[in-house]
């Protein structure tokens, strides 16, 4: 009888390790301070850091985790690691909104650091 109870212990406590394990992708949906611009805002007058929000497509991807990008005033490349897609499956015909940083650097052109993809109704 002891062996049972052990058995059911053991089960219990690895199923609940299990469900306790599994990420939470809850999102903030409300008013942001980030006001939304353009890509050709970013392109014209680059500012490391600085925080942005733009609606447009993933055109393509280029590489691992970079996207090129288009709101319709022109290309940039967004950085997007796996985790900010949350699971969400996209197209170039899918409409986002993309939240992060500009990414400056001497070497290239600007960049987005994504933080956060959503997709647009």
């Amino acid at each position: 009888m002891s062996s049972y109870f052990n058995v059911r212990s053991v089960v219990a406590l690895a199923l609940s390790s299990a469900l306790l394990s599994f990420p939470s992708y809850a999102q903030y949906t409300g008013p942001s301070e980030i006001g939304q611009t353009t890509v050709a805002d970013i392109l014209k007058k680059p500012v490391d850091d600085q925080d942005v929000r733009v609606q447009g497509h993933l055109l393509r991807q280029s590489a691992h985790d970079k996207f090129v990008f288009s709101d319709g005033t022109g290309e940039i490349v967004a950085e997007i690691k796996a985790k900010h897609f949350a699971g969400q499956t996209l197209d170039e015909k899918t409409k986002v909104e993309l939240i992060g940083e500009v990414d400056t650097s001497s070497k290239r052109p600007p960049e987005i650091e994504v933080d956060f993809v959503k997709v647009v109704n």
